[in-house]
């Protein structure tokens, strides 16, 4: 969406709503920024876009401009291949990842991995299965979602694999 067709939607809902330009602005922004960003002549931040979301009671990502594989369709991808076990897909959006969802995509990681190790274990790919499972325990440490769970069952599956690898 474009700076007008985002000021057209702004300026919609604030006359939808009965309200004023002032009503609307508060002691936020000024009447004369609401006005060019309603005639498209100025862009507000994604603070501005919070802003006039609660206020005129829009949720927030219909405010946003569009993007073809915006980071929550993206996130939301990975969690839907979690969901149904497809740990390869994931792992192969690892290249392409939203930098500022990069903690829930360690988690996604690191989980995704850990379950990739431990299929690997049980069909006897071994060297596989610790490769993955050393990826899970990396992932399992990074980030506000680190999860100690994780990097335990990751370092099981690991000597698992490096016994079977000595002994098989």
């Amino acid at each position: 969406m474009n700076s007008v067709e985002l000021g057209r939607k702004i300026k919609e809902a604030r006359i939808t709503r009965k309200m004023t330009q002032s009503e609307v602005v508060g002691n936020f922004i000024t009447r004369n920024m609401l006005s060019q960003i309603e005639s498209g002549t100025a862009t507000p931040s994604i603070k501005t876009l919070e802003y006039l979301s609660r206020v005129l009671d829009i949720p927030l990502f219909q405010l946003i401009p569009d993007q073809k594989d915006d980071s929550i369709t993206i996130l939301n991808r990975a969690k839907k291949h979690l969901a149904e076990g497809a740990y390869d897909k994931i792992l192969k959006m690892e290249e392409g990842y939203p930098p500022e969802l990069q903690d829930e995509f360690w988690a996604i990681f690191a989980n995704a991995s850990l379950k990739l190790a431990k299929q690997q274990l049980r069909s006897g790919s071994y060297q596989d299965a610790a490769r993955l499972s050393q990826k899970a325990m990396e992932y399992a440490e990074k980030g506000i979602y680190a999860n100690s769970t994780v990097k335990s069952e990751s370092i099981i599956v690991l000597n698992q694999a490096a016994e079977k690898l000595r002994h098989g």
